[in-house]
């Protein structure tokens, strides 16, 4: 046992490594149906290799964590500054409401308990599950002027409350917006997306435009048995009964032609149509007799990830741009700041949006140009861009003002998380440069989370367990009403104040508090994906300023 103890002490990057295989075992164990997650798994993990009195060099941990804050800040940019427009106000309130109030109750609480200024950082980290505050917070206690043992002290109280608190947090949240949110509004979820699904798609259970993102189109061959036409009033037809209906190809005298509007049909043509599939259930008898043709619908048909770019674009609805650009062409998916968002033929588009196009190449393609650029996920990181935006937000962030005799500065990993926004942004306005591929995403967020974690559960794990049994009960109390009570103040200010809809309110709350997994929840409990409307904004502005309760929750607590 001394040898292997000793191997991991002379080679730590070993007990990194054995870190996170652990971590990422324990992440995966489940609670009923709740998973730890491999926050608290690689932290758990941490404190317990930990116990080997492994020393790590500290830049191992802060590269990690600014490679990890760039990413958090480059998925989120394009809604930051979207949430800066007009349209988006209540849902800033709504945040800065909630973000606010979580910082003066984790404030309030830690002093009525008389806890230090590492152990109420620790406890705003994990009431709202934000692990971020445990490096902005630890970066700011190294600057006191406190001797290094009493600062060794307050730092390795972060993961001890952190992880006290990060349960309570998660589960209180997933409990409290579906099941107390509601009747603090006094509404039924189910009956409240029944109502807003009806408004958005224009009070109409039929199928409008691009109003549903889950029914699958369809292409099919049938011999046309009615009297003579052209394409477009063949289309135009099933478009004034609220379906959309396309005529790909046509095999005519046995040739397969590639049709324009002014293409005829006649009587004996085979026509390739696409439509969605209820469509084909009700008005097949419309189209002719079905029949197999191999040849006719073997045609190019793409899905394409278009991302837009286009300021004359953004802003206008759904059905507008089905209307100019749209023929043969079907949308499966929106995704707006990495959550797929429902959509109906009134839902506007933004800069910044992924569009999931399908459809015969050439319209897809035509499309494509005009809503911005074809996104063709090449597997190379730019990893230029992503190493100039983290030198350029740290240097950002190493400026600094003094409040109360305090130096406060952003730090050089806050500024990274200000570079990933900019940086984000601009990848999203002129997306032919800054491509991070989803996988190296994954890296940069699960993995640079993961080592930053596991190196400080590393660091206190020595003094883990005793500062666990030193704060007690108390702590999780605290921690359960913190990480609750700023979700009930909001809930009744975004509904009685700014009398916002129960869904978009409950959405928001999620996404402030940076609760993936409470927005889930919502969305089980209403039975539709309504709520992410609300939620994608509030999720990027959370981010920020629950991240910037680290310093100020140090300048606060300042135990000068």
């Amino acid at each position: 046992m001394e040898l292997f103890v000793k191997v991991f002490q002379e080679h730590p990057e070993l007990a990194i490594f054995l870190t996170l295989a652990l971590g990422f075992l324990i992440g995966k164990l489940k609670l009923g149906t709740f998973r730890l997650g491999t926050v608290v798994g690689t932290l758990l993990a941490g404190v317990i290799i930990g116990q080997m009195q492994i020393q790590v060099p500290a830049a191992v941990k802060t590269v990690f964590f600014d490679l990890f804050l760039f990413t958090v800040g480059y998925k989120v940019g394009p809604q930051f500054f979207r949430g800066l427009k007009r349209d988006a106000l209540s849902h800033v309130a709504l945040t800065v409401v909630l973000c606010v109030t979580s910082l003066v109750t984790a404030f309030v609480a830690a002093k009525l308990m008389g806890f230090d200024v590492g152990t109420a950082a620790g406890l705003i980290a994990g009431a709202f599950t934000e692990s971020t505050v445990i490096g902005t917070a630890g970066d700011a206690i190294n600057r006191l002027a406190l001797p290094e043992a009493q600062k060794t002290l307050l730092l390795n109280n972060i993961p001890v409350a952190y992880a006290a608190t990060y349960l309570l947090g998660t589960i209180g949240v997933i409990w409290f917006l579906p099941a107390i949110g509601p009747k603090l509004m006094g509404v039924n979820l189910k009956e409240e997306a029944k109502k807003l699904q009806a408004t958005l798609s224009g009070g109409t259970d039929s199928e409008p435009g691009l109003a549903s993102a889950y029914r699958p189109w369809e292409h099919r061959a049938y011999r046309f048995n009615g009297e003579p036409t052209t394409v477009a009033k063949f289309e135009r037809f099933f478009g004034e009964r609220d379906k959309r209906v396309f005529v790909q190809r046509i095999r005519h005298a046995g040739t397969v032609m590639e049709p324009t509007p002014e293409t005829a049909i006649n009587p004996g043509d085979v026509i390739a149509v696409m439509a969605r599939h209820h469509v084909f259930l009700e008005d097949a008898a419309s189209f002719g007799v079905e029949c197999e043709d191999k040849e006719l619908l073997s045609f190019p048909a793409v899905v394409l990830h278009v991302v837009l770019t286009n300021k004359n674009v953004a802003g206008q609805t759904l059905e507008t741009l089905a209307e100019q650009h749209g023929r043969g062409v079907a949308l499966l998916k929106l995704i707006r700041g990495g959550q797929e968002m429902p959509f109906a033929r009134n839902t506007t588009v933004e800069r910044g949006d992924w569009l999931e196009l399908t459809g015969a190449e050439r319209d897809v393609e035509r499309v494509a140009e005009v809503l911005g650029y074809v996104d063709r996920a090449p597997i190379e990181t730019d990893m230029i861009f992503v190493g100039v935006g983290v030198v350029l937000g740290g240097l950002f962030g190493l400026l600094s003002v003094t409040i109360g005799g305090l130096p406060v500065t952003l730090t050089a990993s806050g500024g990274a998380l200000v570079g990933g926004l900019v940086f984000g942004w601009l990848r999203s306005l002129y997306p032919v440069f800054g491509r991070i591929p989803e996988a190296a995403i994954w890296v940069f967020d699960t993995v640079g989370l993961a080592v930053f974690i596991g190196v400080v559960g590393l660091s206190a794990g020595p003094t883990f367990f005793a500062g666990v049994q030193k704060s007690g009960l108390s702590l999780l109390v605290v921690g359960a009403v913190v990480a609750v009570l700023p979700h009930a103040v909001s809930i009744l200010f975004g509904r009685y104040i700014l009398r916002m809809n129960p869904l978009i309110v409950l959405g928001a709350c999620a996404g402030a508090g940076t609760q993936t997994a409470a927005l889930r929840a919502v969305q089980e409990e209403a039975q539709s994906k309504l709520p992410a409307l609300g939620y994608t904004v509030p999720y990027a502005i959370g981010n920020i300023l629950l991240t910037a309760w680290g310093p100020v929750i140090v300048l606060l607590m300042n135990p000068r």
